[in-house]
């Protein structure tokens, strides 16, 4: 009598590096995280982290100035690293210390990771949560977890490459690449990219165009921040209409 075992096949990984290339892949089985190093989602991570109630993420400034009035909730956005006018703060780690944010509200709008994350959305992706490396290791567990198809979803700037975003996927990538099936190239470069710089980070970050651009706001320390693996290890996942931190963190 033969016996057939049948091997568990392992889920897939890809990183996409810039929105625009979102529609080239099957979202709709698929984990999609949502990457903005300087600095959504790092602000993200932090002010749930320091206990924001939720983030409620929108696209549009009109929208998070009406929802904040409904809702009576802080608003927040940058665009091209100053604050918008109309809100009350910016996009900065620094500006959500737990004794402001503290079962607090949050409604953020941001240049590029709001609106990469409502087009994960709208695609259908089965969960969407965001990630940088102040909660790097919160991510990976649940990547590990979960065992589902996954896409790391770097914002860029403008629907143009970064690195930062990509050094982010590349740190996950070789944490967790041993459970996953990965043929796609731009995951292999982001690996690469993340095991060259992974020991001078700080240093090789002020070589970026983000950094750059955002430097000259007087925001040196923000953007190191952005790159401390796990200050503010928590997970945010996106639910009925906010992002909230996962149970368990």
């Amino acid at each position: 009598m033969y016996i057939c075992c049948l091997m568990q096949t392992k889920p897939f990984l890809h990183t996409i590096l810039s929105p625009g290339l979102l529609n080239l892949y099957e979202v709709s089985n698929s984990i999609v995280v949502i990457i903005d190093v300087f600095r959504a989602t790092s602000t993200m991570a932090t002010a749930l982290y320091n206990g924001a109630e939720k983030i409620i993420p929108v696209a549009q400034v009109e929208d998070c100035i009406n929802i904040g009035k409904k809702l009576n909730a802080i608003t927040a956005g940058e665009r091209d690293g100053k604050i918008i006018e109309g809100l009350q703060h910016g996009n900065s780690p620094a500006e959500y210390p737990r004794e402001f944010i503290n079962g607090k509200t949050l409604v953020l709008t941001t240049t590029n990771g709001t609106k990469l994350l409502h087009m994960a959305l709208e695609k259908g992706a089965s969960e969407v949560l965001t990630g940088s490396f102040p909660n790097l290791s919160a991510v990976c567990n649940h990547l590990l977890k979960t065992n589902r198809n996954v896409i790391l979803g770097c914002s860029a700037w403008k629907n143009r490459f970064n690195l930062e975003d990509t050094l982010f996927a590349g740190a996950v990538i070789n944490r967790i690449k041993e459970n996953f099936t990965i043929h796609c190239d731009s995951s292999l470069m982001a690996e690469d990219m993340y095991n060259l710089h992974k020991n001078d980070m700080y240093s090789f970050i002020r070589r970026t165009t983000h950094w750059h651009r955002l430097s000259a706001f007087g925001l040196e320390k923000d953007l190191e921040y952005c790159v401390t693996p796990d200050v503010a290890n928590i997970l945010p996942v996106y639910e009925a209409g906010a992002l909230i931190a996962a149970s368990g963190n």
